[in-house]
């Protein structure tokens, strides 16, 4: 018997309940020219399997991979080696499958690694405690706006313009819902892009500000001290929200807790997970032990049993599966297991000195880099103090080098107006640098934008 759940009059009613007559209405907001008129070019229907692997082979080809070419794209998700013991061992059945830890005493292997990552995450962020995960570093920033706002009980929260536009538009997108007001910074070419408007954020608060959010090192990969904004924010009653993007970069900065952070943010793809043409990713939270029952998501603990076994527990989860909804201090927030995963593997391989020569190998191939860029006639460095990640201004439009250079074969950057449209950051390119990134590389990208510039 075939299993079909909706009738036509069921979605015809489904339908009029939103208001549209077809479910052609629906894409309305999708242009014309982006949707499909019908069947893929090329792809022939009634295919064997293997003719069709093949064909699909073909098409993928178009694109360039990052593996095969000089890359140099960073902007919130960082190419970084990724051990193959790391891909070996998620895939175990025991972790790949692996139950969702509500009953601890079939889940102690769950348990148990989510409490090493949490561990972690709270040393690298030098927090006194963290979750076992989020989706993504954008909505673990919005989770830590609510947080905030329930902390503080007040509304508005000032955002830096170093921070990721793709963060704050998915802040932006949830908020709209919660009633926080957020009011932020947009970037601009002639002030340095990272600390320039710590002070206009310090002279806009009030009673009603609830958090400041900023990002470390911010979008434009400048490196801040954070402590004075830190206690300049506490001062007022407010709370510090700190993002970080690149999390190899702690293994040589000094920590957000260390500079007074209250939650820190960010995104952990770049250890253990790689780029996967977008996702999944893996958000990081942290926040200090007073604030810990409005922390969202899954806590895990250690404990002993009855018979003095060490063993692991959901300690806090404030979810709506456990608690009432209207109680939750989160209705949609989960942890990325299998990513957590990923990252927990890759940081036990490193250990700290792995962790920290890891990031002394980024900064020492992005400095050679910004050196040798900075030399090009034309090209002027934005970014002094950095940790993997600059920007420099062209003489020319950042997308248009971008494309030229990947014609070829080197993938140079990501053109700042692509993240800020209409800020007049045209001619800004980003460039990120890590350590797979070869000398030959090197002197491709630098062969390449020369010829760029100079046009």
């Amino acid at each position: 018997m075939r299993y079909l759940p909706l009738t036509p009059d069921d979605r015809q009613a489904m339908l009029a309940k939103i208001g549209v007559s077809s479910i052609d209405d629906l894409f309305v907001d999708v242009p014309a020219e982006a949707r499909l008129s019908g069947p893929i070019e090329g792809l022939a229907f009634h295919q064997p399997e293997m003719l069709v692997e093949r064909e699909l082979t073909r098409m993928a080809k178009r694109n360039m991979a990052a593996g095969e070419h000089p890359f140099f794209i960073g902007a919130g998700a960082y190419r970084h080696h990724v051990p193959a013991s790391v891909d070996h061992l998620i895939q175990r059945g025991e972790f790949l499958t692996s139950y969702t830890p509500y009953q601890p005493e079939i889940a102690q292997g769950t348990l148990q690694y989510l409490f090493e990552f949490q561990t972690q995450v709270a040393q690298l962020t030098g927090m006194d405690v963290a979750n076992a995960s989020m989706y993504d570093g954008s909505t673990a920033l919005t989770e830590a706006v609510f947080m905030a706002r329930r902390i503080t009980r007040r509304g508005t929260t000032l955002i830096s313009a170093g921070v990721h536009p793709h963060y704050v538009k998915a802040t932006q997108t949830l908020c709209r819902f919660t009633g926080d007001k957020l009011v932020t910074g947009v970037p601009t070419l002639g002030r340095a892009p990272a600390t320039a408007d710590f002070d206009e954020i310090i002279g806009r608060m009030d009673g009603d500000t609830s958090a400041v959010v900023v990002q470390n090192p911010d979008s434009f990969g400048h490196v801040a001290d954070l402590t004075e904004l830190a206690a300049a924010v506490h001062a007022k009653g407010a709370l510090l929200i700190v993002v970080v993007t690149e999390v190899v970069s702690l293994g040589a900065l000094k920590s957000p807790g260390e500079m007074g952070a209250d939650i820190v943010v960010g995104e952990g793809q770049s250890l253990g997970v790689g780029l996967q043409f977008g996702g999944p990713h893996l958000g990081l939270f942290a926040c200090n032990a007073k604030h810990v029952r409005q922390m969202p998501g899954r806590l895990c603990g250690e404990t002993v049993d009855a018979d003095g076994r060490r063993g692991f527990v959901l300690t806090l989860s404030t979810r709506e599966q456990h608690i009432r909804r209207e109680k939750a201090t989160s209705n949609i927030c989960t942890n990325s297991g299998l990513m957590s995963l990923a990252f927990t593997i890759h940081m036990t391989l490193l250990g700290e000195k792995g962790l920290r020569h890891l990031a002394e190998l980024n900064h020492a191939r992005a400095c050679e880099v910004a050196d040798r860029v900075a030399a090009i006639p034309g090209v002027k460095l934005l970014t002094e103090r950095f940790f993997n990640e600059f920007a420099v201004e062209l003489p020319v439009p950042a997308r248009q080098a971008v494309r030229d250079m990947a014609e070829m074969g080197v993938l140079g950057g990501v053109g700042a107006a692509r993240l800020w449209p209409g800020a007049g950051l045209d001619n800004v390119l980003l460039i990120a640098v890590t350590e797979t990134v070869s000398p030959s590389d090197i002197d491709a990208l630098v062969r390449a934008l020369t010829e760029v510039v100079s046009q």
